[in-house]
């Protein structure tokens, strides 16, 4: 028994903390800059007020996690961000293809409570910062209501992660809210004059059906007039969840200090919106619905940005500007949304896409005036229009990732995070981004402690692709269809096709490839034909030679444009490297197949070529002649882990039942770790609750990996893999040859292989 005697006061209970990276904010970006910084070799400590991790992708605002590849509905293909963000999102298809919320909760706290060097406090809010001087944090005051603990951590590197700005906020760091006038920065899509007006809070629930009828009585607080939201004929019994995101307010209030109102008018909506989908009669099907969940915290869009040392602006994103100290991409459109929200006369968002991915520069990642603080989530330094397409959850991660690299790197120099900017310190920092599995896009560093890079490559087998063999389906072009094909550098192969009539018929063929590199917007025609179709034998082969040379290594889109009367084969077989594509719009991200932006905001017009989600989306038959060689062993040695301008992969024959790849080097290396990134489809956009996927593993991936010494002692092998990256740490050894054996790719598709990357003991900052 314990007696506490009156005291005049009393204080709680306060531990001290001593690391190296505080982070603040526990959504997408503070865990994989936690994870990323932990792994890296540095002590962190993650502060999260709430008692789960993901932020909007947690299971207390349900939603979906998305990025550059914006629901595979715009020319960003093979785009999905890479690194932890993308081991999260494998991970989560495996366990949880349905889209189940809460088991995205514990896949994030599992990630991060399983890196040793990341101390997790969560239901603990900052509140209050310490300083050792103007530009310089030294400490924060952070408070536990479940154990009633007072928490002081001190460390030489922050990064607010809190999505408001409460660091930055209290540590005096140059921020923005509002939009920028047209003239600031010579934005096209920004106002004419400057305004205070944001993107509001949204806040949904789920439905479930009982099987039997269901009374619902609406709460008194319930909104009685549902045609107050001019959209409110769109309601129905079908959707929940974030496919009503719509249902957004509070953009012309407060988003930080006002989010508890603006919470409360939220419930009113949705208690609104479900008293009318049950109780209007309007709904038969609804009868045995219930309500299973709201949302108890509104999902935040936008509050505060800070400022950095340079500004993502409207042309970084549109123009695809190159940075040299770029870390990250993105890909999402501008998005910009009413400010009246789900009460405006306005379409609930208006999007403008890029013809590509576009570079994320470092220098936006720090405050340009608290030296030790870093920036990540939807508060890195960008203008509102740019911020419009930066601040969704894969981009935020990413650029986590970028921060909690950069942070390892600011502790093992002894450095502040605006000194990384040094050329040299930055090529190491994307070096070491993108030995994790980290894209960025056009930056290809040569990594001088890879030993693959030195060694001769061979493999069991090479795919010569000659023929994507017919199947007994067809398609009919209603719209355009093609196929995206990388092709070497020299003259464009032969073009063989199927195709059938219902009466004679022409059909124009386009081969097209994109103005900018590394990008598959179709906007460049290199050559075009007519050939006649006829209505006899579809299996015989109708073949184009094109008579195009190319200078370098690109994909091509050969383009089947639309004639209603004509049918195409399509082929079961599916690769590495090659998509079919259509000519259509995508209306979770596009009102039509083709954007067609008003004159003079900045922004290109050009066509949507999409594709279909499997088990859809089937490739066209096709020949080449001569054979597509761009499936060779060396692509594994260098160059991105994904298709760019080439497919960057050993593919193997679909007939070979043994496949292996193997690296040799004329005298003996000292080799301690063996990276091996497959393919996981990066085309696919992965989106993290309510849609579900058709599979659980991508079945690109091989799910069986084994490394060999040259006397064929297995060093590593790991079984039962769906996981893009395969990273072995094997007992050192010296050895003249690798062999990596590969199994289990599923059945018809041949193996592959992105990378192979060798390391030995004396490898920098390779952790």
């Amino acid at each position: 028994m314990k007696i506490a005697e009156p005291q005049s006061n009393r204080s709680l209970l306060t531990r001290q903390l001593n690391t190296d990276l505080v982070i603040v904010g526990g959504g997408l970006a503070g865990v994989c800059a936690a994870i990323t910084a932990a792994r890296a070799g540095i002590e962190v400590v993650l502060i999260q007020d709430r008692p789960v991790l993901g932020g909007n992708a947690s299971s207390e605002v349900r939603l979906w996690i998305l990025g550059a590849t914006s629901h595979m509905g715009n020319n960003n293909r093979w785009a999905r961000e890479g690194g932890v963000i993308d081991e999260i999102l494998i991970e989560n298809l495996y366990r949880n293809p349905e889209g189940n919320p809460l088991i995205l909760d514990t896949i994030l706290l599992e990630k991060v409570v399983e890196e040793p060097k990341v101390t997790l406090l969560l239901n603990t809010a900052a509140f209050e910062v310490t300083k050792k001087d103007a530009d310089t944090i030294e400490s924060i005051r952070a408070f536990c209501s479940q154990n009633s603990t007072m928490y002081e951590v001190h460390a030489p590197l922050f990064c607010d992660a809190s999505g408001d700005g409460i660091i930055g906020f209290m540590a005096g760091a140059a921020f923005r809210m509002g939009a920028e006038s047209k003239d600031e920065f010579g934005e096209g899509f920004a106002p004419e004059k400057e305004y205070g007006e944001l993107l509001g809070h949204s806040l949904y629930f789920y439905t479930k059906d009982t099987g039997k009828p269901v009374r619902s009585v609406p709460p008194s607080y319930a909104l009685d007039d549902i045609t107050q939201i001019p959209r409110w004929r769109s309601f129905n019994a079908r959707q929940h969840g974030c496919q009503l995101w719509w249902i957004e307010y509070g953009g012309r209030m407060d988003t930080i200090h006002q989010t508890e109102e603006i919470k409360w008018e939220l419930w009113k909506v949705v208690y609104g919106v479900w008293n009318h989908i049950k109780n209007s009669g309007e709904f038969p099907e609804a009868e045995t619905l219930t309500l299973e969940w709201v949302g108890q915290i509104p999902g935040k869009r936008e509050s505060r940005r800070f400022e950095g040392d340079t500004m993502m602006i409207q042309q970084d994103v549109i123009e695809q500007r190159l940075h040299d100290d770029a870390v990250s991409f993105g890909g999402w459109a501008v998005d910009l949304h009413p400010a009246d929200g789900v009460f405006s006369e306005l379409s609930g968002c208006t999007q403008w896409h890029s013809k590509g991915v576009y570079q994320i520069p470092y220098r936006s990642m720090y405050s340009r005036n608290i030296g030790n603080l870093f920036l990540a989530g939807r508060i890195i330094s960008a203008s509102h229009v740019a911020f419009g397409s930066t601040r969704v959850m894969a981009t935020c991660a990413h650029n986590g990732q970028a921060v909690g690299m950069a942070a390892a790197h600011c502790r093992k120099l002894n450095v502040l995070p605006h000194e990384l900017i040094d050329a040299k310190h930055i090529r190491r920092l994307q070096r070491d981004l993108l030995r994790t599995g980290h894209h960025i896009p056009h930056v290809d560093i040569v990594d001088e402690d890879d030993l693959a890079a030195s060694a001769k490559v061979t493999a069991s087998t090479v795919l010569r692709l000659d023929e994507l063999a017919p199947s007994t389906e067809t398609v009919t072009l209603e719209s355009a269809r093609a196929m995206l094909i990388p092709v070497s550098a020299g003259k464009i192969p032969k073009i063989g096709f199927q195709a059938l009539s219902k009466a004679e018929a022409d059909l124009r063929v386009e081969l097209r490839t994109c103005s900018r590199a590394e990008s598959f917007t179709p906007d460049v025609l290199l050559a075009e034909a007519t050939v006649p179709v006829a209505t006899h034998d579809p299996t015989e082969w109708t073949e184009i030679d094109f008579e195009v040379e190319l200078d370098s290594d690109r994909y091509v889109m050969v383009c089947f444009m639309p004639n209603p009367d004509v049918t195409l084969k399509l082929s079961n077989q599916r690769l590495t490297g090659v998509l079919s594509l259509s000519q259509s719009g995508n209306k979770k991200v596009s009102k039509r197949s083709i954007q067609q932006p008003p004159e003079g905001i900045g922004i290109d017009t050009f066509e949507f070529w999409l594709p279909e989600r499997r088990p859809d989306g089937k490739n066209l038959a096709m020949k080449f002649d001569p054979p597509l060689n761009a499936f060779e062993p060396k692509n594994v040695s260098f160059g991105p882990q994904r298709p760019t301008s080439s497919a960057n992969a050993w593919v193997a024959d679909a007939d070979d039942s043994s496949p292996w790849i193997e690296l040799c080097w004329d005298e003996p290396k000292q080799i301690e770790r063996v990276i091996v990134a497959l393919d996981t489809d990066f085309d696919h956009a992965l989106e993290s609750v309510l849609m579900g996927h058709p599979e659980s593993e991508i079945p690109f991936c091989a799910s069986t990996v084994r490394i060999l010494d040259e006397s064929n002692r297995v060093l590593a092998e790991r079984k039962n893999n769906h996981q893009t990256i395969c990273d072995f740490r094997v007992e050192p050894i010296q050895s003249v040859k690798l062999r990596i054996e590969l199994e289990g790719s599923a059945a018809g598709l041949p193996v592959s292989v992105f990378r192979v990357q060798v390391f030995g003991a004396d490898a920098e900052l390779v952790k």
